[in-house]
């Protein structure tokens, strides 16, 4: 299909495999956009290598992913659209921050600094990570428990199973505990430039029952933005979990990113 429509990035966040975008790429190209997935530094192209060599994508943190992904919209012919989720949409906020896109969606994004809600569902969540700090330097895995926890609790156990042998891969630890101090350093990583271009809109998606990333997270997220000229707004889906993006509903929020993306002109 030709089309003048911009490119599209979808940047995964920890325990997914880039390929669990798949659906959404297929979903913008209908649209006319030209969508791709690609993984974090270090990322295997299929869910079975990532398990098998979880050593792969050990140790990379925020700074390294924003710089792999800067890498690759430097070879785009036009500043992309970013859609991240989780840790995927702090990502697509930095980068949209450091003027390296059009416009961004950011889904149940992870804390950046200056955030300071921590509920207990979201220390929760995280625990596999922060139990052992020796996991800074390694990629740590969920049990199919804790991934139930972390991203299926508001879909069906049987769902959960599903997904979870079909997309969940070793995390590295590093980014959450970057994110975990960022609001005691002063040069974080998980900085964020919220005074940004004022013709780069972003879209904030939060799940009303999100465990890992609690609604009250991504509304303390928007109010950091309150003295930027640029566009920003907050979509609610108060019956949906960290799952959103891969669960049987994700064409709704693939829907609303679209919507929104069209009342911006893009």
């Amino acid at each position: 299909m030709t089309t003048s429509k911009l490119p599209v990035i979808f940047i995964h966040g920890l325990w997914l495999h880039p390929d669990s975008w798949q659906p959404w790429v297929v979903k913008f190209a209908e649209h006319g956009y030209q969508a791709v997935a690609p993984g974090w530094p270090g990322m295997p192209a299929d869910v079975e290598a990532a398990r098998s060599a979880p050593e792969s994508i050990a140790d990379h943190g925020i700074e390294d992913v924003d710089a792999h992904y800067s890498k690759i919209i430097a070879e785009l012919p036009a500043k992309p659209i970013l859609v991240g989720h989780s840790f995927g949409g702090m990502i697509a906020q930095k980068l949209l921050g450091e003027g390296k896109a059009a416009a961004a969606v950011a889904i149940d994004a992870a804390q950046i600094k200056g955030v300071l809600p921590l509920p207990l569902s979201a220390l929760h969540a995280t625990l596999p990570v922060f139990r052992n700090p020796a996991n800074i330097h390694r990629a740590v895995s969920l049990t199919e428990e804790q991934f139930r926890y972390a991203f299926g609790n508001a879909i069906s156990e049987e769902e959960t199973t599903q997904l979870y042998r079909r997309w969940v891969v070793p995390a590295p630890g590093r980014p959450l505990f970057e994110a975990a101090t960022a609001n005691f350093l002063p040069h974080s990583p998980a900085a964020v430039n919220t005074d940004r271009d004022p013709a780069t809109p972003l879209l904030l998606i939060a799940g009303g029952q999100d465990h890992t990333v609690p609604e009250v997270i991504t509304t303390a997220t928007l109010k950091q933005y309150r003295h930027s000229d640029a566009p920003t707004e907050l979509l609610s889906f108060p019956d949906r979990g960290h799952s959103l993006t891969i669960d049987h509903g994700w064409a709704e929020i693939g829907d609303a990113t679209l919507t929104w993306l069209a009342a911006q002109g893009l």
